[in-house]
Protein backbone atom coordinates (compact mmCIF):
# COMPACT_ATOMS: atom_id res chain seq x y z
CA UNK A 1 0.00 0.00 0.00
CA UNK A 2 0.91 3.23 -1.22
CA UNK A 3 0.43 6.53 0.35
CA UNK A 4 0.91 9.84 -1.91
CA UNK A 5 0.54 13.54 -0.28
CA UNK A 6 -1.21 15.43 -2.99
CA UNK A 7 -2.35 18.75 -0.63
CA UNK A 8 -1.69 20.58 2.58
CA UNK A 9 1.76 19.68 2.86
CA UNK A 10 3.44 22.93 4.72
CA UNK A 11 0.07 24.71 3.89
CA UNK A 12 -3.42 25.00 5.54
CA UNK A 13 -5.32 24.47 2.27
CA UNK A 14 -5.58 21.49 -0.56
CA UNK A 15 -5.89 18.37 1.81
CA UNK A 16 -5.56 15.26 -0.29
CA UNK A 17 -3.96 12.15 0.30
CA UNK A 18 -4.15 8.99 -2.11
CA UNK A 19 -3.70 5.48 -1.03
CA UNK A 20 -2.82 3.41 -3.92
CA UNK A 21 -3.54 -0.64 -3.15
CA UNK A 22 -2.77 -2.91 -6.06
CA UNK A 23 -6.01 -2.26 -8.38
CA UNK A 24 -7.83 -0.07 -5.57
CA UNK A 25 -7.20 3.92 -5.43
CA UNK A 26 -9.04 6.11 -3.28
CA UNK A 27 -8.71 9.58 -1.88
CA UNK A 28 -8.85 10.81 1.82
CA UNK A 29 -9.94 14.39 1.47
CA UNK A 30 -10.30 16.56 -2.01
CA UNK A 31 -9.96 19.27 -0.53
CA UNK A 32 -9.73 22.72 -3.04
CA UNK A 33 -6.45 25.23 -2.45
CA UNK A 34 -7.01 28.58 -1.30
CA UNK A 35 -4.52 31.54 -0.33
CA UNK A 36 -1.37 32.79 -2.44
CA UNK A 37 -1.94 31.95 -5.99
CA UNK A 38 0.47 29.54 -6.63
CA UNK A 39 -1.26 27.20 -4.48
CA UNK A 40 -4.25 28.08 -6.21
CA UNK A 41 -3.22 27.74 -9.48
CA UNK A 42 -2.70 23.99 -8.59
CA UNK A 43 -6.70 23.74 -8.85
CA UNK A 44 -6.14 24.10 -12.39
CA UNK A 45 -3.27 21.79 -13.12
CA UNK A 46 -4.04 18.00 -13.81
CA UNK A 47 -3.90 15.05 -11.18
CA UNK A 48 -1.02 13.08 -10.07
CA UNK A 49 -3.16 10.44 -10.60
CA UNK A 50 -5.65 8.58 -13.37
CA UNK A 51 -9.05 10.07 -12.21
CA UNK A 52 -10.21 7.05 -13.91
CA UNK A 53 -9.18 4.38 -11.76
CA UNK A 54 -10.15 6.38 -9.06
CA UNK A 55 -12.41 3.73 -6.91
CA UNK A 56 -13.72 6.21 -3.73
CA UNK A 57 -13.85 9.33 -1.66
CA UNK A 58 -13.69 9.76 1.39
CA UNK A 59 -14.01 12.95 3.48
CA UNK A 60 -13.37 14.11 6.88
CA UNK A 61 -15.69 16.92 7.22
CA UNK A 62 -17.11 19.49 4.55
CA UNK A 63 -14.75 22.72 4.72
CA UNK A 64 -13.94 23.57 1.32
CA UNK A 65 -10.42 22.81 2.06
CA UNK A 66 -11.04 19.67 2.46
CA UNK A 67 -14.14 19.18 0.16
CA UNK A 68 -14.29 21.79 -2.50
CA UNK A 69 -12.30 19.39 -5.77
CA UNK A 70 -14.94 17.41 -5.77
CA UNK A 71 -17.28 18.67 -8.30
CA UNK A 72 -14.39 19.26 -10.34
CA UNK A 73 -13.39 15.96 -10.10
CA UNK A 74 -17.26 15.16 -11.22
CA UNK A 75 -16.64 17.26 -14.31
CA UNK A 76 -13.46 15.31 -15.03
CA UNK A 77 -15.52 12.05 -15.10
CA UNK A 78 -15.36 10.72 -11.59
CA UNK A 79 -18.81 8.86 -10.96
CA UNK A 80 -17.47 6.72 -7.73
CA UNK A 81 -18.67 6.50 -3.69
CA UNK A 82 -17.96 9.76 -2.01
CA UNK A 83 -18.42 8.30 1.91
CA UNK A 84 -18.84 10.74 4.88
CA UNK A 85 -21.06 11.14 7.66
CA UNK A 86 -24.20 11.95 7.54
CA UNK A 87 -24.00 15.86 8.25
CA UNK A 88 -20.96 16.29 6.14
CA UNK A 89 -23.04 15.58 3.28
CA UNK A 90 -25.98 18.17 4.48
CA UNK A 91 -23.21 20.74 4.36
CA UNK A 92 -21.72 19.84 1.26
CA UNK A 93 -24.97 20.30 -0.12
CA UNK A 94 -24.85 23.71 0.99
CA UNK A 95 -20.87 24.67 0.45
CA UNK A 96 -20.44 22.97 -3.08
CA UNK A 97 -22.91 24.44 -5.22
CA UNK A 98 -22.19 28.15 -3.14
CA UNK A 99 -18.37 27.64 -4.08
CA UNK A 100 -19.29 27.22 -7.53
CA UNK A 101 -21.80 29.97 -7.90
CA UNK A 102 -19.40 32.15 -6.26
CA UNK A 103 -17.03 31.26 -8.89
CA UNK A 104 -19.20 31.99 -11.50
CA UNK A 105 -20.00 35.40 -10.41
CA UNK A 106 -16.03 36.41 -10.11
CA UNK A 107 -15.94 34.92 -13.97
CA UNK A 108 -18.29 36.95 -14.86
CA UNK A 109 -17.36 40.47 -12.72
CA UNK A 110 -13.73 39.60 -14.27
CA UNK A 111 -14.95 39.33 -17.85
CA UNK A 112 -17.38 42.60 -17.15
CA UNK A 113 -14.65 44.24 -15.95
CA UNK A 114 -11.67 43.10 -18.23
CA UNK A 115 -10.22 42.06 -14.88
CA UNK A 116 -8.66 38.86 -16.08
CA UNK A 117 -5.61 38.06 -18.29
CA UNK A 118 -8.49 35.81 -19.89
CA UNK A 119 -10.31 37.05 -22.84
CA UNK A 120 -13.41 34.57 -21.18
CA UNK A 121 -12.71 33.84 -17.86
CA UNK A 122 -13.87 31.00 -16.46
CA UNK A 123 -14.59 28.97 -12.68
CA UNK A 124 -13.43 26.21 -11.76
CA UNK A 125 -16.59 24.13 -11.66
CA UNK A 126 -20.07 26.15 -11.30
CA UNK A 127 -23.09 25.77 -9.51
CA UNK A 128 -24.88 23.11 -11.45
CA UNK A 129 -21.87 21.10 -11.91
CA UNK A 130 -21.64 21.08 -8.04
CA UNK A 131 -24.98 19.98 -7.28
CA UNK A 132 -24.77 17.55 -9.74
CA UNK A 133 -21.63 16.09 -8.23
CA UNK A 134 -24.00 15.67 -4.94
CA UNK A 135 -25.11 12.55 -6.44
CA UNK A 136 -21.97 10.16 -5.38
CA UNK A 137 -22.25 11.06 -1.63
CA UNK A 138 -22.95 8.27 0.51
CA UNK A 139 -23.88 9.30 3.85
CA UNK A 140 -22.61 7.33 7.24
CA UNK A 141 -22.61 7.21 10.53
CA UNK A 142 -19.70 7.54 13.01
CA UNK A 143 -18.58 4.03 13.34
CA UNK A 144 -20.20 2.80 10.57
CA UNK A 145 -17.61 0.55 8.75
CA UNK A 146 -17.60 0.18 5.00
CA UNK A 147 -15.47 -1.66 2.52
CA UNK A 148 -12.59 -0.20 -0.32
CA UNK A 149 -11.09 -2.83 -2.38
CA UNK A 150 -8.82 -4.32 0.75
CA UNK A 151 -9.92 -1.51 3.22
CA UNK A 152 -12.06 -1.24 6.37
CA UNK A 153 -12.74 2.48 6.96
CA UNK A 154 -15.21 4.04 9.44
CA UNK A 155 -14.70 7.86 10.69
CA UNK A 156 -14.59 8.63 14.28
CA UNK A 157 -15.99 12.00 15.64
CA UNK A 158 -13.30 15.34 15.79
CA UNK A 159 -15.11 17.50 16.99
CA UNK A 160 -14.46 20.75 14.86
CA UNK A 161 -17.52 20.98 13.15
CA UNK A 162 -20.93 18.95 12.45
CA UNK A 163 -19.93 15.98 10.58
CA UNK A 164 -16.29 16.29 11.55
CA UNK A 165 -14.59 13.04 11.51
CA UNK A 166 -10.80 11.12 11.81
CA UNK A 167 -10.53 8.35 9.29
CA UNK A 168 -9.64 5.24 10.48
CA UNK A 169 -8.39 3.09 7.70
CA UNK A 170 -7.42 -0.73 7.96
CA UNK A 171 -5.27 -2.44 5.19
CA UNK A 172 -5.19 -5.91 5.97
CA UNK A 173 -3.80 -4.95 9.68
CA UNK A 174 -1.87 -1.67 8.85
CA UNK A 175 -4.33 0.50 10.13
CA UNK A 176 -3.36 4.32 8.95
CA UNK A 177 -5.49 7.55 11.08
CA UNK A 178 -6.49 10.62 9.15
CA UNK A 179 -7.06 13.34 11.85
CA UNK A 180 -9.30 15.77 9.74
CA UNK A 181 -9.53 19.14 11.64
CA UNK A 182 -9.57 18.43 15.57
CA UNK A 183 -11.59 20.56 17.74
CA UNK A 184 -11.01 21.57 21.05
CA UNK A 185 -12.18 19.81 23.99
CA UNK A 186 -13.61 23.36 25.52
CA UNK A 187 -15.33 24.61 22.56
CA UNK A 188 -18.23 26.64 22.74
CA UNK A 189 -20.45 24.48 20.89
CA UNK A 190 -18.89 21.03 19.43
CA UNK A 191 -18.25 18.61 21.34
CA UNK A 192 -14.82 17.38 21.93
CA UNK A 193 -13.02 14.76 19.82
CA UNK A 194 -12.76 11.40 20.60
CA UNK A 195 -8.91 9.70 21.18
CA UNK A 196 -7.71 7.84 18.17
CA UNK A 197 -7.48 3.77 18.29
CA UNK A 198 -3.88 1.94 17.81
CA UNK A 199 -2.30 2.84 14.54
CA UNK A 200 0.53 2.56 12.63
CA UNK A 201 0.69 5.86 11.16
CA UNK A 202 -1.23 9.16 11.61
CA UNK A 203 -1.35 11.96 9.69
CA UNK A 204 -2.48 14.83 12.02
CA UNK A 205 -3.32 18.45 10.95
CA UNK A 206 -0.87 21.17 12.49
CA UNK A 207 -2.86 24.34 11.44
CA UNK A 208 -2.44 25.98 15.08
CA UNK A 209 0.87 24.47 15.93
CA UNK A 210 3.02 27.19 16.37
CA UNK A 211 -0.04 28.96 18.38
CA UNK A 212 -1.59 28.88 21.88
CA UNK A 213 -5.22 29.88 22.23
CA UNK A 214 -5.53 32.77 24.12
CA UNK A 215 -6.96 32.59 28.08
CA UNK A 216 -9.67 35.48 26.90
CA UNK A 217 -13.01 35.77 27.69
CA UNK A 218 -14.70 35.35 24.38
CA UNK A 219 -17.63 37.01 25.24
CA UNK A 220 -15.69 39.70 26.82
CA UNK A 221 -13.60 40.53 23.77
CA UNK A 222 -16.87 40.79 21.69
CA UNK A 223 -18.77 42.68 23.80
CA UNK A 224 -15.86 45.11 23.97
CA UNK A 225 -15.62 45.35 20.36
CA UNK A 226 -19.10 45.86 19.61
CA UNK A 227 -19.45 48.71 22.10
CA UNK A 228 -16.73 50.41 21.21
CA UNK A 229 -18.16 50.32 17.07
CA UNK A 230 -21.88 51.03 18.69
CA UNK A 231 -20.32 54.23 20.83
CA UNK A 232 -19.03 55.77 17.46
CA UNK A 233 -21.86 55.14 15.51
CA UNK A 234 -19.82 53.01 12.92
CA UNK A 235 -20.61 49.06 11.30
CA UNK A 236 -19.55 46.20 12.54
CA UNK A 237 -18.43 43.79 9.87
CA UNK A 238 -17.61 40.13 10.69
CA UNK A 239 -16.12 37.92 8.02
CA UNK A 240 -16.89 34.61 8.60
CA UNK A 241 -16.99 31.28 7.80
CA UNK A 242 -20.63 29.46 6.78
CA UNK A 243 -19.92 26.56 9.30
CA UNK A 244 -19.36 26.73 13.22
CA UNK A 245 -17.69 30.62 13.00
CA UNK A 246 -21.42 31.85 12.15
CA UNK A 247 -23.31 30.18 14.40
CA UNK A 248 -21.13 30.51 17.33
CA UNK A 249 -20.83 33.97 16.87
CA UNK A 250 -25.03 34.20 16.65
CA UNK A 251 -25.29 32.50 20.11
CA UNK A 252 -22.34 34.64 21.55
CA UNK A 253 -24.13 37.90 20.32
CA UNK A 254 -27.49 36.87 21.50
CA UNK A 255 -26.41 35.98 24.33
CA UNK A 256 -24.62 39.42 25.22
CA UNK A 257 -27.79 41.11 23.70
CA UNK A 258 -30.01 39.10 26.22
CA UNK A 259 -27.82 40.04 29.34
CA UNK A 260 -27.44 43.16 28.44
CA UNK A 261 -23.39 43.58 27.74
CA UNK A 262 -24.42 45.16 24.59
CA UNK A 263 -26.89 47.07 23.27
CA UNK A 264 -29.93 45.88 21.17
CA UNK A 265 -28.46 46.60 17.96
CA UNK A 266 -29.69 44.62 14.30
CA UNK A 267 -27.85 41.66 13.55
CA UNK A 268 -27.80 40.81 10.39
CA UNK A 269 -26.53 37.23 8.84
CA UNK A 270 -26.24 38.43 5.03
CA UNK A 271 -25.16 34.53 3.65
CA UNK A 272 -27.76 32.10 2.40
CA UNK A 273 -25.25 29.30 3.02
CA UNK A 274 -24.68 30.35 7.09
CA UNK A 275 -28.68 30.63 7.60
CA UNK A 276 -29.16 26.98 5.58
CA UNK A 277 -26.62 25.36 8.08
CA UNK A 278 -28.04 27.25 11.06
CA UNK A 279 -30.93 24.96 10.91
CA UNK A 280 -28.22 21.93 10.05
CA UNK A 281 -27.68 22.57 13.58
CA UNK A 282 -30.91 21.64 14.87
CA UNK A 283 -30.89 19.11 13.02
CA UNK A 284 -28.39 17.42 14.71
CA UNK A 285 -28.27 18.07 18.43
CA UNK A 286 -26.04 14.92 19.77
CA UNK A 287 -23.18 16.84 18.16
CA UNK A 288 -22.84 19.95 20.00
CA UNK A 289 -23.38 21.52 23.13
CA UNK A 290 -26.45 23.59 22.15
CA UNK A 291 -30.07 22.85 23.61
CA UNK A 292 -32.70 23.09 21.34
CA UNK A 293 -34.17 25.96 22.83
CA UNK A 294 -31.14 27.78 22.08
CA UNK A 295 -30.62 26.51 18.52
CA UNK A 296 -33.86 27.80 18.21
CA UNK A 297 -33.23 31.68 20.07
CA UNK A 298 -30.31 31.99 17.42
CA UNK A 299 -33.18 31.88 14.85
CA UNK A 300 -34.96 34.64 16.31
CA UNK A 301 -32.62 36.95 17.54
CA UNK A 302 -30.84 37.61 13.74
CA UNK A 303 -32.46 39.34 10.84
CA UNK A 304 -31.16 36.84 7.79
CA UNK A 305 -30.36 38.46 4.47
CA UNK A 306 -31.30 35.90 1.73
CA UNK A 307 -31.41 37.40 -1.73
CA UNK A 308 -28.69 39.54 -3.68
CA UNK A 309 -31.29 42.76 -2.95
CA UNK A 310 -31.55 42.08 1.03
CA UNK A 311 -27.83 42.32 0.86
CA UNK A 312 -27.52 45.70 -1.06
CA UNK A 313 -29.97 47.09 1.05
CA UNK A 314 -28.42 46.99 3.82
CA UNK A 315 -26.00 50.16 2.22
CA UNK A 316 -29.12 52.29 3.29
CA UNK A 317 -28.83 51.46 6.98
CA UNK A 318 -27.39 54.89 8.78
CA UNK A 319 -27.20 53.78 12.32
CA UNK A 320 -25.15 51.30 13.99
CA UNK A 321 -25.57 47.90 13.16
CA UNK A 322 -23.58 44.63 12.77
CA UNK A 323 -22.97 42.53 9.90
CA UNK A 324 -22.04 38.46 9.61
CA UNK A 325 -21.10 37.25 5.84
CA UNK A 326 -18.84 34.97 4.61
CA UNK A 327 -16.07 34.19 3.71
CA UNK A 328 -14.14 34.00 6.79
CA UNK A 329 -10.68 34.74 5.93
CA UNK A 330 -12.41 37.43 3.12
CA UNK A 331 -11.33 35.38 0.39
CA UNK A 332 -14.79 35.76 -1.46
CA UNK A 333 -18.51 36.02 -0.85
CA UNK A 334 -20.60 39.07 0.13
CA UNK A 335 -18.61 40.35 2.78
CA UNK A 336 -16.16 41.61 -0.49
CA UNK A 337 -19.02 43.96 -1.45
CA UNK A 338 -19.31 45.49 2.69
CA UNK A 339 -15.90 45.75 2.61
CA UNK A 340 -15.42 47.18 -0.47
CA UNK A 341 -17.98 50.23 0.78
CA UNK A 342 -17.26 50.36 4.55
CA UNK A 343 -13.53 49.74 4.65
CA UNK A 344 -12.73 53.46 3.14
CA UNK A 345 -14.63 54.62 6.60
CA UNK A 346 -12.71 55.42 9.76
CA UNK A 347 -16.03 54.28 12.28
CA UNK A 348 -16.12 51.01 10.66
CA UNK A 349 -14.73 47.62 12.18
CA UNK A 350 -13.47 44.52 10.65
CA UNK A 351 -13.42 41.45 13.45
CA UNK A 352 -11.75 38.42 12.12
CA UNK A 353 -12.58 35.70 14.72
CA UNK A 354 -9.78 32.78 13.51
CA UNK A 355 -7.03 32.02 11.49
CA UNK A 356 -5.87 33.50 8.41
CA UNK A 357 -3.98 31.67 5.85
CA UNK A 358 -1.02 33.05 4.35
CA UNK A 359 -1.91 35.20 0.63
CA UNK A 360 -5.64 36.07 1.85
CA UNK A 361 -7.15 39.19 2.07
CA UNK A 362 -7.73 38.56 6.10
CA UNK A 363 -4.26 37.86 6.69
CA UNK A 364 -2.90 41.59 4.63
CA UNK A 365 -5.47 43.39 6.54
CA UNK A 366 -4.51 41.39 10.25
CA UNK A 367 -0.91 41.89 9.22
CA UNK A 368 -1.48 45.37 9.17
CA UNK A 369 -2.36 46.40 5.45
CA UNK A 370 -3.44 49.80 4.97
CA UNK A 371 -5.41 48.78 1.26
CA UNK A 372 -6.77 45.15 -0.10
CA UNK A 373 -7.22 44.16 -3.68
CA UNK A 374 -10.99 43.66 -4.32
CA UNK A 375 -12.27 43.02 -7.59
CA UNK A 376 -9.52 44.17 -8.94
CA UNK A 377 -9.34 47.81 -6.89
CA UNK A 378 -7.48 48.60 -4.32
CA UNK A 379 -9.33 49.68 -1.60
CA UNK A 380 -7.98 51.92 1.00
CA UNK A 381 -8.49 50.68 4.65
CA UNK A 382 -8.95 53.49 7.41
CA UNK A 383 -11.50 50.73 9.33
CA UNK A 384 -10.30 49.33 13.19
CA UNK A 385 -9.19 45.97 12.27
CA UNK A 386 -9.63 43.54 15.82
CA UNK A 387 -8.94 40.06 15.70
CA UNK A 388 -10.66 37.69 18.25
CA UNK A 389 -8.38 34.49 18.45
CA UNK A 390 -10.40 32.56 21.27
CA UNK A 391 -13.20 31.30 18.86
CA UNK A 392 -11.38 28.92 16.88
CA UNK A 393 -12.38 25.51 16.17
CA UNK A 394 -9.21 23.89 15.77
CA UNK A 395 -7.47 22.80 18.79
CA UNK A 396 -4.07 24.30 19.28
CA UNK A 397 -0.30 22.89 19.45
CA UNK A 398 -1.25 22.09 23.61
CA UNK A 399 -4.45 20.69 23.17
CA UNK A 400 -3.33 18.49 19.97
CA UNK A 401 -0.27 16.82 22.32
CA UNK A 402 -3.21 16.43 25.21
CA UNK A 403 -5.48 14.39 22.11
CA UNK A 404 -2.42 12.36 20.90
CA UNK A 405 -1.70 11.35 24.93
CA UNK A 406 -5.02 10.52 25.16
CA UNK A 407 -4.96 7.99 22.65
CA UNK A 408 -3.87 4.34 22.30
CA UNK A 409 -1.35 5.21 20.29
CA UNK A 410 2.11 3.93 20.57
CA UNK A 411 5.16 5.85 21.53
CA UNK A 412 6.76 4.88 18.55
CA UNK A 413 3.93 5.30 16.32
CA UNK A 414 4.97 7.36 12.47
CA UNK A 415 3.05 11.05 13.02
CA UNK A 416 2.78 12.83 10.07
CA UNK A 417 2.44 16.41 10.45
CA UNK A 418 0.22 18.13 7.58
CA UNK A 419 -2.92 21.09 6.98
CA UNK A 420 -0.21 23.50 8.19
CA UNK A 421 1.82 26.45 7.02
CA UNK A 422 5.84 25.23 7.28
CA UNK A 423 6.44 27.70 10.49
CA UNK A 424 3.46 26.01 12.31
CA UNK A 425 3.62 21.95 10.80
CA UNK A 426 8.03 22.38 12.34
CA UNK A 427 6.67 24.25 15.83
CA UNK A 428 4.18 21.74 16.50
CA UNK A 429 7.13 18.98 15.70
CA UNK A 430 9.39 20.40 17.90
CA UNK A 431 6.78 20.92 20.72
CA UNK A 432 5.66 17.06 20.56
CA UNK A 433 9.77 16.07 20.48
CA UNK A 434 9.82 17.91 23.34
CA UNK A 435 6.74 17.10 25.92
CA UNK A 436 5.53 13.47 24.46
CA UNK A 437 7.08 10.33 23.43
CA UNK A 438 5.83 10.78 19.82
CA UNK A 439 8.59 11.68 16.80
CA UNK A 440 6.82 13.60 14.14
CA UNK A 441 8.33 14.71 10.42
CA UNK A 442 6.35 17.18 8.16
CA UNK A 443 6.15 15.70 4.63
CA UNK A 444 6.72 17.32 1.67
CA UNK A 445 4.36 17.96 -1.30
CA UNK A 446 3.79 14.41 -3.45
CA UNK A 447 5.95 12.73 -1.26
CA UNK A 448 5.45 9.28 -1.63
CA UNK A 449 5.18 6.60 1.69
CA UNK A 450 5.23 2.90 1.11
CA UNK A 451 3.51 0.85 3.71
Amino acid sequence: MKLIFLGATQTVTGSKFLIEDGDCNFLVDCGLYQGYKWLRERNWQPQAFDIGRLDAVVLTHAHIDHSGYIPRLYQQGYRGPVYCHRATRDLCGILLPDSGRIQEEDARFYARHKLSKHTHPEPLYDGETAERSMELFQPLDFGQEFSIGNSRVHLQPAGHILGAGSAIVDNNGTRVGFSGDVGRPNDLIMRPPQPLPELDLLLMESTYGNRRHPQVDVHHELARVVNETASHGGVLLIPSFAVGRAQALQYLLVTLMDSGDIPELPIYLDSPMAIDVTDLYCQYADQHRLSPAECQHMHRGIIYTHSVDESKALENIQYPHIIIAGSGMATGGRILHHMKRLLPDHHTTLLFCGYQAGGTRGARLTGGGTTVKIHGEQVPCRAQVEMIEGMSAHADYRELGAWLQQSQMQADTPVQLVHGEPDAADALRFYLKEHTNFHPIVPEYRQVLHL
